[in-house]
């Protein structure tokens, strides 16, 4: 770990959430580097990242250079910041953080230290600047109105989803925290909104006509269906999805939404047949990612994103499933765990720990089967399945990036 990280990693809980203003002053103190390329802003409780990935693969197969700046990571911290999927080097990684460390020695004359999250923003905006970027695609962090990245002013607004989330940070409504989603809409611009229910969709809807933004709803205005998309503007048919489940069709449909809508913005010319190949190639790590030998991971690490894992586990004509269950005591696993064994009590439910201080352990649970060793399980599992088991391993997104660590690294032995 060089410098930069070890700086990085002393702010991890540092002044999280505490306002916008710190932000403002130090990318004015920066010299605005946002405002050198256009940005697509993204919020959702879920799919952000596969809407991201989805997005990046179509403007890369249009030969357009585009940064992202994701999160979390499930390697390396640089894996956040990429360009066209390549992660920041090591020593533009430095450079970059040494630039953002000197701002801030000018910053705290008036205002608290930067946070964690707030120096990979700042890296992740000089960088798409210095490397000029065709597009940067930005997801927030948590929520969206006072997020680290709303200084960003989005060409394109997109918001995936809404659902109960932090919900000690964003609000105890699906109204609330719509409200909070909607704060990354700008005035007279775009945004781009996906499934939502009726509550949250009025919030949109309500906030785009107080900043007059021209308003996109999925199945308004956009939608696909056995493989074609159609909106005011275009029908594609005959598009095929490298990822699956339900819910990445509609992840896809609102990126494919968005990609066109900025596209047009820039005068630049879509090619169906490029779009048919980036939704075919699209990859996005641990989001319903298939392993040899039957196994999937998927970081459903929140209650919305676990109701669509049970609908395509419903999905499966397999006869015996296996499910395999970490996440932090922090969260809401209890009602994750109740939730799974209500929804799917034909499923082996499994419960295991990693190497986290904050995961659950076998003292935090009650009645389910506790495994001690995830490793040694999955490869009892490997060993001993056949053609009709699965195995899903899914929880927190810290828990998954550990396991896929583990599974590549076998795929490599």
């Amino acid at each position: 770990m060089n410098e930069i990280e070890t700086w990085l990693e002393s702010r991890i809980g540092l002044n999280f959430r505490s306002g916008l203003e710190r932000m403002r002053q130090a990318i004015s103190l920066l010299d605005h580097p946002e405002e050198n390329y256009p940005i697509i802003h993204v919020t959702g409780t879920n799919g952000k990242g596969s809407s991201i990935a989805f997005m990046s693969q179509l403007f890369a197969e249009h030969k357009k250079k585009v940064g992202t700046f994701t999160s979390p990571h499930m390697v390396s911290v640089h894996d956040r910041i990429c360009i066209n999927q390549k992660p920041i080097s090591d020593e533009d990684f430095t450079r970059l953080g040494r630039q953002v460390q000197e701002m801030e020695r000018q910053l705290r004359q008036t205002h608290d230290p930067l946070s964690y999250f707030e120096i990979l923003t700042l890296i992740a905006l000089l960088y798409f600047e210095e490397e000029q970027v065709d597009v940067a695609l930005i997801e927030v962090g948590i929520g969206g109105l006072l997020d680290a990245t709303n200084v960003v002013i989005g060409d394109v607004a997109v918001v995936t989803s809404v659902g109960l989330e932090h919900q000690e940070t964003l609000g105890n409504s699906i109204v609330a925290i719509a409200e909070q989603k909607a704060g990354i809409f700008k005035e007279k611009k775009v945004a781009v909104i996906g499934p939502l229910t009726e509550e949250a969709r009025r919030v949109c809807e309500l906030c785009a006509k107080k900043l007059d933004v021209v308003l996109y709803e999925y199945g308004r205005d956009f939608s696909f269906s056995k493989g074609q998309f159609f909106s005011s503007d275009v029908n594609i048919p005959h598009l095929k999805l490298s990822l699956v489940g339900t819910y990445q069709e509609e992840n896809a449909t609102v990126a494919l939404q968005s990609f066109l809508l900025f596209m047009k913005q820039q005068n630049w010319q879509p090619q169906v047949k490029w779009i048919r190949k980036a939704l075919q190639e699209t990859h996005w790590a641990g989001r319903l990612e298939y392993f040899e030998r039957g196994i999937y991971l998927d970081g459903a690490h929140n209650l919305p994103a676990l109701s669509r894992l049970v609908e395509f586990i419903l999905q499966q004509e397999r006869q015996e499933i296996f499910l395999l269950f970490g996440a932090l005591k922090r969260k809401n696993y209890q009602g994750m765990l109740s939730y799974l064994q209500q929804e799917l009590p034909h499923v082996q439910l499994f419960v295991t720990t990693f190497e986290d201080d904050g995961a659950i352990d076998k003292q935090n649970l009650t009645t389910e089967t506790y495994v001690s060793s995830y490793r040694e399980f999955i490869e009892q599992f490997i060993k001993s399945a056949n053609d009709n088991q699965l195995l899903f391993v899914t929880g927190s997104l810290y828990f998954i990036a550990e396991v896929r660590a583990f599974l590549l690294e076998k795929e490599i032995d």
